[in-house]
């Protein structure tokens, strides 16, 4: 079965007789959030020893076996394999699986995978098999989910503090979910969340570094944007992150672009107009780049980073090769301007 968007919440809460689900996608957060919800509604807990099997990477020729076994205790058993590989060994594995007659719930968490993948295939296809994606949430579902996850605490938000939060998460559904249980707790039950305090409590997923790169690039400190996007990515930054926030940067200076050569007003009137505004200390950097960076030159950024993007979700490319090459392209172009406007 292929579970669409709409179904998902009520399979998670009764996968009913799938005897094996395929989690896979980007969103790592996500995928492990989604397995111990399928976890707990067929084993009732995650760590249950006589319902709950974990296997790792060189252990997966167990999984007939381990499918097969019947709990000592009673009740539906799990088998959990945490780093499902995409290769030919692994698809017979799971074929085998489905072949049987094994009552056990089997959980595969794999990373990204093409529609015509082998396992992804094989679990679309069988009654009793299913495959869910796990991406990052993005749009009006990551303001959504923002909302209730607030709302939980007992928490409300300000429209601009939402539209802010909205380009600073979603790469990671855990860390999502971190930084907005931290910003709850900051403000306090029955509080608000403003601009303010989101911009005080959280930063970008890798921390300051991944903003300062950024910074850094479309100002043209080629130096800068790669000790900081290297620090970034060690500290967790994801390729896809990166690319999302560089093209949120460019976006807002291209708003700011607009305004400055449709109206003629001044680079530091136009960023006055920005909502949310910006934090006081980005506000020089930012009014800088408005003078490297012509509304062309941006469109034609934007578009690079889209397909920059694109490139990182497909297989077996060198997401973080390409990702650093875009945002040096970024900061090379700046500098460039940089040089020019010298002369």
């Amino acid at each position: 079965m292929k579970i669409e968007t709409a179904q998902v919440a009520g399979f998670l809460r009764d996968p009913g007789r799938a005897r094996m689900v395929l989690l896979y996608g980007e969103d790592v957060g996500l995928i492990r959030e989604r397995a111990e919800s399928l976890i707990r509604a067929a084993a009732g807990s995650l760590d249950d020893p006589f319902r709950v099997v974990e296997l790792n990477r060189d252990e997966l020729d167990r999984l007939p076996n381990e499918a097969a076994s019947l709990s000592l205790t009673g009740g539906r058993r799990v088998v959990r394999a945490r780093e499902t590989p995409d290769t030919a060994s692994m698809a017979t594995l799971a074929q085998t699986v489905l072949r049987g007659n094994g009552t056990a719930l089997v959980v595969l968490e794999g990373g990204g995978m093409p529609a015509r993948n082998r396992i992804r295939t094989l679990l679309e296809a069988a009654p009793d098999g299913a495959a869910i994606g796990c991406y990052p949430e993005e749009g009006r579902a990551l303001e959504e989910t923002i909302k209730a996850t607030l709302r939980e605490a007992g928490v409300g938000i300000d429209p601009d503090a939402l539209r802010w939060l909205s380009d600073q998460l979603g790469a990671d559904r855990a860390s999502t979910r971190a930084e907005l249980e931290k910003l709850a707790l900051y403000v306090g039950p029955g509080g608000r969340v403003d601009v303010d305090s989101a911009m005080a409590c959280v930063g970008d997923l890798a921390g300051l570094s991944l903003d300062d790169a950024l910074y850094a690039a479309i100002t043209g400190d080629v130096g800068t944007t790669d000790r900081a996007l290297e620090m970034a990515m060690a500290e967790g930054a994801a390729p896809v992150q990166v690319l999302r926030a560089a093209l949120s940067h460019m976006q807002r200076l291209h708003r700011c672009r607009l305004m400055m050569d449709s109206t003629k007003i001044s680079a530091s009137e136009a960023v006055k107009t920005l909502r949310p505004p910006l934090f006081f200390r980005k506000v020089a950097p930012f009014t800088r780049a408005l003078t490297l960076w012509p509304a062309p030159t941006l469109t034609a950024a934007m578009a690079a980073l889209a397909e920059a993007e694109r490139g990182c979700k497909r297989t077996g490319y060198p997401d973080q090769t390409l990702c650093r090459n875009m945002v040096l392209t970024l900061a090379r172009r700046a500098a460039s301007a940089q040089r020019a406007g010298r002369r």
